[in-house]
């Protein structure tokens, strides 16, 4: 009995954690890895459908918007359901709609189903996260965080490389039949592994108001934003309307909340947390700073060191193998001392590896480029994951499914708005100038600019967060 008790001492985390932690992770993969592969082949479903770029856009943005709307309607799922069977239910869905995405006639069914796949994928994510708190328990939170994160780290920075690769090698219809198999491995194991998980408040309502109110408010506001980026501006018609609109939705909400005297899908109060109100700030400013670049690298190398797609998304992955290298110790840190310094020595590396890059050409080495990546994946779990498990900290069990999607409602709209921030910074740039080299560095140099400005701000929340003064 001693000697079982030393090996979890040893590997940190009790075996039973550990197998369901991976078994939640490796559920959510296919999502995670479809969202980005998809990006690369839009060349190629524009001709197979014989269609335009603006409508093959849609395949991208309504699984976003889809996305957005189900992120409510998670959390009453969980608090009604056994969380095991509606998060094994959800990937057994994405995974059948896959199918159905990659043998679409035309463009209607195409984006038809993706809109499903992009509705399926938001069960999936934040029950992912909530049902690893409820697995790992306080004490553990760090560690099971850091692994939830091996998806969220492959989806960015191997999803166009794996699509590249299959749409060279293959063809598009591949980059969703191959999330079947994923499906299949993934489905067994964690039937297995995970523990059945009784309903977090069987005699809640189902609030359809707060949940018709929040998708809407989500969907207008990621759906204004994006409009913001295609304009490359933020005072275009249709972005003022749809941010409007997403705005005075979130009045009416606040207004119905305290009517209702927080007994919605996303209680008000959460934010009376102080972890969870600082940790939801600092989530924002993140997907600012770390989606906003991710956005332009790719278009960095393809425009002016003239990569191609697969070639850029390769050029990526010193940041995705600095993000798994710190990955496991993060985890452990934040267990061991808390989210507050995690978080400041991150956000310094980050810096380290972001303020170069305002300063980069066309002529940088290929290799110093690859260092600043690297560096700057190192820092992105260090920021990322402890204010996550930082949000979910001093919660009881009633409040796990509400946090969720809380925290999931802000990353998607931070993400947006971090892309379309920055986007609209090159392109503003970049149109106001001589069309040269130099200009269009230029623009790129104000995007790396903003993002490094993001960063030195999530200092300000960092000071707010949890300090174990006893490690």
């Amino acid at each position: 009995m001693a000697k079982d008790n030393d090996k979890v001492k040893k590997s940190g985390l009790p075996k039973q954690i550990l197998m369901a932690a991976w078994a939640i992770a490796l559920g959510a993969i296919a999502p995670m890895l479809d969202s980005t592969m998809v990006n690369i082949a839009i060349n190629k479903l524009t001709e197979k459908f014989n269609t335009t770029l603006d409508i093959i856009q849609w395949s991208v943005t309504g699984y976003v918007l889809a996305l957005a709307i189900a992120v409510p309607v998670s959390g009453w799922l969980m608090n009604k359901y056994n969380g095991k069977k509606v998060f094994i239910g959800a990937v057994i869905a994405f995974g059948i709609i896959s199918i159905f995405a990659g043998v679409s006639w035309n463009i209607s069914s195409f984006i038809f189903f993706r809109l499903l796949q992009g509705f399926s994928a938001g069960i999936i994510t934040p029950l992912m996260s909530t049902l690893l708190v409820k697995t790992a328990g306080q004490e553990n939170l760090g560690r099971v965080m850091a692994i939830v994160s091996t998806p969220m780290i492959f989806g960015p920075i191997l999803g166009p490389v794996i699509g590249g690769f299959i749409v060279q090698g293959a063809s598009w219809h591949w980059i969703f039949f191959i999330n079947v198999f994923i499906v299949l491995i993934a489905v067994p194991l964690m039937m297995k592994k995970i523990p059945d998980f009784e309903p977090f408040n069987k005699d809640s309502k189902l609030d359809v108001f707060g949940i018709v109110n929040l998708s809407l408010m989500s969907a207008s506001l990621i759906y204004g934003i994006t409009k913001a980026a295609d304009h490359a501006s933020f005072t275009n018609s249709e972005t003022i309307l749809w941010v409007g609109i997403g705005l005075a939705l979130a009045v009416v909400y606040l207004v119905y909340n305290r009517m209702n005297k927080n007994q919605t899908v996303l209680p008000m109060n959460l934010f009376a947390h102080k972890n969870f109100s600082t940790a939801s700030i600092g989530l924002f400013l993140a997907n600012i700073s770390i989606m906003g670049p991710m956005f332009i690298l790719p278009l960095f190398f393809q425009n002016f060191r003239h990569f191609t797609a697969i070639e850029a998304a390769i050029a990526l992955i010193p940041q995705g193998v600095g993000m798994l290298v710190t990955r496991p110790v993060i985890g452990v840190m934040i267990d061991k001392i808390g989210a507050k310094y995690v978080v400041m020595v991150s956000l310094v590396l980050s810096l380290i590896g972001s303020i170069p890059l305002i300063f980069i050409t066309d002529q940088t080495s290929m290799i110093w480029i690859s260092i600043l990546l690297f560096i700057r994946g190192t820092s992105v779990g260090g920021i990322v994951l402890p204010l996550t498990s930082e949000a979910y900290t001093g919660l009881n069990d009633k409040q796990l499914p509400e946090a969720g999607v809380g925290i999931h409602m802000i990353e998607n709209v931070g993400s947006s708005f971090g892309t379309a921030v920055i986007a609209t910074v090159v392109a503003t740039f970049v149109h106001g100038l001589q069309p040269t080299i130099a200009s269009g560095l230029k623009g790129y140099h104000a995007g790396f600019l903003v993002s490094a400005i993001v960063l030195a701000i999530i200092f300000i929340p960092g000071v707010f967060l949890t300090h174990k003064k006893n490690a």
